[in-house]
């Protein structure tokens, strides 16, 4: 039987940082059986959620296909900008503040009201429950770019049509796999804070508030069906395709192109231009190099807005023991 995550787990529910390896991460999940397949559930994707997840990934991409027409015929208003914005913003830093940097890798330790708000905002961005986005990511990392992680590019090879055939699955492809990673073996820690359960448990509920609230917001303040509608194609439908495309694509560009200042045991890479989009995500070859670390954009110049939210919630006394880089963890790692 294959032995527990070794990483110890904080009183707050998170898992301890590990700093044994330049690849480490909060739970080092042991390697592949025989077969090379780590170990899942026994649970599957049933072909209702096979439906839906298809249906959520299809419908705000083609919205977003429309979204230019639409906003030159004058479909684009202030408020509509202002909802999709704002709700970009809240289930952005969601993923990649709470989902990714608090949650998967115990960056800082937060107090009970920001771990709740950070695992509410990350559930509205709709990319799945807290706990399975979680587990799934740890996975990823223990195999990064190997048999066994999820969404590689090089999963197929190095051949171009290869490489082409593992940016689909890197990217969206890997969605659509029945398999569903273990929590018991990924997420213990997660499994056991009763708030996080209870969010993670809970995010249909956060879907239809996700995708329900701009429509409201809209109808609301422009008191007409017309400014409903206008929100909900803006702050609902673009809003979440947008979000997804790009955090896809720090699974598959990032794993493809880029340039590599630091030593990481995989092809993580710097894109410069999703920086921004990505709330500084995009800055993967550092965060692959050094995991734990709260701030991704380590040089000059990077932007890292997810740092700097991290650092207001220092400040302000939400979160503490963050885990800021040092310069000789980062010569260390200099390629």
């Amino acid at each position: 039987m294959t032995p527990p995550p070794t990483a110890a787990v904080a009183a707050t529910g998170t898992v301890a940082p590990a700093e044994s390896s330049p690849d480490a991460t909060a739970v080092r999940a042991p390697r592949p059986a025989a077969g090379g397949e780590p170990m899942l559930d026994e649970a599957v994707k049933g072909r209702g959620e096979q439906v839906a997840l298809f249906a959520f990934i299809t419908v705000p991409f083609a919205a977003v296909l429309a979204a230019v027409p639409v906003a030159w015929g004058r479909g684009l208003g202030w408020l509509d900008v202002v909802v999709a914005l704002t709700m970009y913003v809240i289930s952005g830093l969601g993923i990649t503040v709470g989902f990714h940097r608090y949650f998967t890798h115990g960056s800082f330790t937060a107090n009970r009201a920001l771990r709740i708000a950070l695992a509410v905002a990350g559930s509205l961005a709709i990319e799945g429950p807290v706990v399975r986005w979680v587990a799934d990511h740890r996975r990823h990392h223990a195999f990064s770019d190997r048999e066994g992680d999820p969404h590689s590019p090089w999963r197929y090879g190095e051949t171009v049509p290869a490489l082409i055939r593992g940016l689909w699955h890197a990217h969206s492809g890997w969605l659509f796999d029945r398999e569903l990673t273990n929590p018991r073996k990924y997420t213990p820690d997660l499994l056991r804070d009763r708030d996080v359960a209870a969010v993670s448990r809970a995010f249909p509920a956060f879907v239809a508030v996700s995708m329900l609230l701009p429509p409201l917001l809209g109808g609301l303040v422009s008191w007409s069906w017309q400014g409903a509608l206008s929100a909900f194609f803006w702050g609902s439908l673009v809003r979440v395709a947008l979000l997804h495309h790009v955090t896809w694509s720090i699974n598959s560009i990032c794993h493809a192109l880029g340039k590599r200042p630091f030593n990481s045991r995989d092809r993580s890479g710097n894109v410069w231009w999703l920086a921004v989009a990505s709330f500084g995500e995009s800055w993967h070859n550092l965060h692959h190099a050094d995991p734990t670390c709260a701030r991704h954009g380590v040089l000059p110049g990077q932007v890292d807005i997810s740092a700097r939210v991290i650092w207001a919630f220092e400040r302000l006394g939400w979160a503490t023991h963050v885990r800021w880089p040092r310069a000789e963890r980062l010569a260390a790692r200099r390629a």
